[in-house]
């Protein structure tokens, strides 16, 4: 056998050996694709497992996420330091770093998280437009400093979901030549045969993408991968590469049977697979020879990165003013240098919505952080998302700052998190508050990475008006409220939106930005009480009020006209504005207890959307005025009449409390 199908064996047994020891995993897909993965990551990719984290490496993405015990088998085979036998050992035990599917920041050379299938298919597209981005940016004549390549591994699962499509559609609008997919069409699903739901001409579909497919005629033959990678790389679109692969390849008696998807193969199954590949049975069994030739295929990567880091010390002489740009593109922002002189907090006067304030942040911001990118689903008028004069970004124009997601709400965030991922630029993406649930998987993979990128939620309840019930979120801010991680904030005024735009910029994980369409009156309040989560915004005359009114967003204009009238009807309240109840939450005990003091028991809560977040906040004797139902299509002012949502019912209620 010669060393490259012995490489390749051994990544298939290392591979079932994980899934036996630990009695759970997916053993199916790492057998059929261990020749795409030999073509690739031992023969194709630019990377350094010296240097994991080399900014110019190329990078891969594991789509189809349940196959990570092959990727775990080419770190080990690889080099990478922290991928030992022992981790390969642990595969999906408690603190280890081989978990089911794939976590970025566990082990290095996992460039994103993946598992729910098609989300790595986006994440890739997000990684090949950070690429353009960079290169555009950055490039000059004879300093190339910006030029890789974003891989992909993607099952039939991946391409099952809607959310590849709509990824799929936009790369090929953007003609992102650098983004290679490697389809591993087994034809297998966990139910059978892909003949069961998916029949398409996959090809003709990605050709009509505008993509370039190329047939590979035997994905088993990694030479033939790697013919085909080659040509991937001179297109001028992004490319496909089909290769029908056996699932559980070499499984004497499960090869190409979908009970092989997942489940130990069992120990005879593999002592007889491995003697028919003419592999020593043994678990866990890595030839030297096998660990030398994996080392050897990844020695130009080395010398690639040892050239890359050459060349940047001739840019940072070359192009001094460019070079320093590139170190702050790629360091982490201060919040002072954002609401310093000339930054986001502005004085506003009268009334003005949220969704402008918010506008008016993202054009500040723009000036300030050069590197600030962003879009909307198709929603910028609305969202007021645009950067003047920032230009589109486009397969014409690499260097527009404005993405246009057309209307993906679902891509738009998972792509937002390659771009995330990949570093060099910080980037937010809006829509309609309601859509956030087609967003939200992409969500709560940026929730669990860590990843700071930015939601903007504009037209936050049922102040949406006339567009009626499905405009109108209602669940929305309780759903998000439960994601650990995700930052979610409402804003009730200019201020507190200019605070929470420089929140969110200096975040090292997700935010939600949640913005009412309508106009809001204008507070004052320092920027540490806000970063609280809660405040007193407007205290009682006394040192101990008769009433703590708290709430979010628009309703705090009516919480602070009720407070007014309360005090002519002789009762003394205080207004807390709580634009993060998660960050509040957070505080020690005795924090909290400054703004909500227990000895005041009389708290009545108002917003417009469900109320079941607050009742842990007012206690067994506040009240909770929100929406618990559906919205309608009318005028705002009617509906908020409708729904109890004026400043009457806020005063009523108080009076109730208060024993009026």
């Amino acid at each position: 056998m010669n060393i490259q199908d012995k490489t390749i064996n051994t990544l298939r047994m290392l591979s079932v050996d994980m899934v036996q020891q630990a009695n759970s995993g997916h053993p199916g897909a790492p057998m059929g694709m261990a020749p795409m993965a030999y073509a690739l990551w031992l023969n194709t990719m630019k990377h350094d497992p010296g240097r994991p984290d080399w900014p110019n490496r190329d990078r891969f993405i594991l789509s189809n996420g349940h196959a990570s015990a092959l990727l775990y088998s080419l770190l080990h085979l690889g080099g990478y330091q922290d991928m030992t036998m022992e981790q390969l050992k642990n595969f999906r035990q408690w603190q280890s770093i081989t978990p089911g599917h794939p976590e970025h920041g566990l082990a290095a050379g996992v460039d994103t998280t993946t598992g729910p299938l098609g989300q790595g298919f986006a994440n890739a597209v997000g990684f090949a437009i950070a690429e353009t981005m960079l290169a555009a940016r950055f490039n000059r004549p004879g300093f190339p400093l910006v030029d890789h390549h974003t891989y992909v591994f993607a099952g039939d699962g991946c391409l099952m979901e809607g959310v590849a499509s709509e990824a799929a559609s936009l790369a090929g609008t953007l003609r992102l030549n650098k983004l290679t997919v490697l389809y591993d069409a087994n034809q297998v699903c966990i139910e059978g045969h892909t003949d069961l739901t998916f029949q398409e001409d996959v090809g003709g579909r990605f050709r009509a993408y505008g993509w370039q497919v190329i047939q590979v005629a035997d994905g088993d033959d990694h030479r033939q991968v790697r013919l085909a990678l080659e040509q991937a790389k001179g297109a001028d679109r992004p490319t496909l590469i089909i290769c029908p692969t056996t699932i559980g390849f070499g499984s004497v008696s499960k090869a190409g049977h979908h009970s092989v998807h997942s489940g130990a193969l069992g120990a005879d199954e593999i002592s007889r697979s491995k003697v028919a590949l003419g592999m020593p049975d043994k678990p866990f069994h890595v030839e030297q020879a096998v660990y030398d030739h994996a080392r050897e295929c990844l020695a130009w990567g080395k010398k690639a990165r040892e050239d890359w880091d050459a060349l940047l010390a001739a840019y940072q002489a070359a192009h001094p003013e460019l070079a320093a740009e590139w170190a702050r593109w790629h360091s982490t922002l201060d919040a002072r240098d954002l609401l310093g002189e000339g930054g986001l907090l502005r004085q506003v006067s009268g009334l003005e919505a949220p969704r402008f304030s918010s506008g008016q942040a993202i054009n500040a911001l723009a000036r300030l952080v050069p590197n600030l990118v962003g879009g909307s689903a198709d929603l910028a008028p609305s969202n007021l998302s645009y950067i003047e004069g920032g230009g589109d970004y486009s397969a014409e124009n690499r260097l527009g700052r404005n993405l246009r997601f057309g209307v993906r709400e679902h891509a738009m965030a998972a792509i937002c998190n390659g771009i995330a991922l990949h570093g060099g630029l910080r980037v937010f993406c809006a829509t309609f508050f309601v859509f956030v649930d087609y967003m939200k998987p992409a969500v709560r993979l940026s929730a669990i990475m860590g990843l700071p990128v930015i939601f903007v939620l504009t037209h936050d309840s049922i102040g949406v008006g006339e567009d009626g019930t499905t405009h109108q979120p209602v669940e929305q801010l309780t759903a998000l409220r439960a994601m650990p991680g995700l930052r979610v904030i409402r804003p009730c005024d200019a201020g507190e939106t200019a605070l929470a735009w420089a929140q969110a910029l200096t975040s090292q994980g997700p935010t939600c930005l949640v913005l009412a369409k309508q106009d809001v009156p204008q507070f004052e309040r320092t920027a540490d009480s806000f970063y609280q989560g809660a405040y007193v915004l407007l205290p009682a005359s006394k040192r101990e009020p008769d009433l703590i009114m708290m709430g979010t967003g628009s309703e705090v204009g009516l919480l602070a006209q009720a407070q007014q009238q309360l005090k002519e009807k002789g009762i003394d309240a205080s207004v807390v504005s709580m634009p993060d109840m998660g960050a509040f939450l957070e505080l020690p005990e005795a924090e909290r207890n400054k703004v909500l003091p227990p000895a005041v028991t009389r708290r009545l809560a108002v917003e417009a959307g469900a109320t079941l977040p607050w009742y842990r906040l007012v206690g067994p004797h506040g009240r909770v005025l929100g929406i618990d139902r559906f919205g309608a299509s009318a005028p705002i002012q009617a509906l908020y009449e409708q729904y109890g949502l004026t400043v009457p019912a806020v005063v009523a209620l108080a009076e109730e409390l208060c024993g009026g």
